[in-house]
């Protein structure tokens, strides 16, 4: 699992400096760390994993496009065209 680096320090200085008191910043700060630890967060090494066997059926699926597109233009053309 992914984690993010959070420097509660800096956070809480600048809340401090936006006007609001050392307990309620060091409140807010504990409440946004305890918030991200919940979180359930997905690497790009994920997303390949999961998405792997989409990508080889649409892969798939636009090969037989392609084959039935062409054989649909060669009835198409032998239609109009008969030799």
């Amino acid at each position: 699992m992914a984690t993010i680096s959070f420097d509660t320090h800096k956070f809480i200085r600048k809340l401090e400096a936006a006007g609001l008191s050392m307990q309620q910043a060091e409140a807010i700060a504990d409440a946004v760390k305890e918030a991200q630890g919940e979180a359930d967060l997905v690497t790009k090494k994920d997303l390949q994993i999961e998405l792997a066997p989409i990508k080889s059926d649409l892969l798939v699926a636009k090969w037989m496009m392609g084959l039935i597109l062409g054989g649909t233009i060669a009835l198409v053309l032998k239609s109009f065209f008969p030799v």
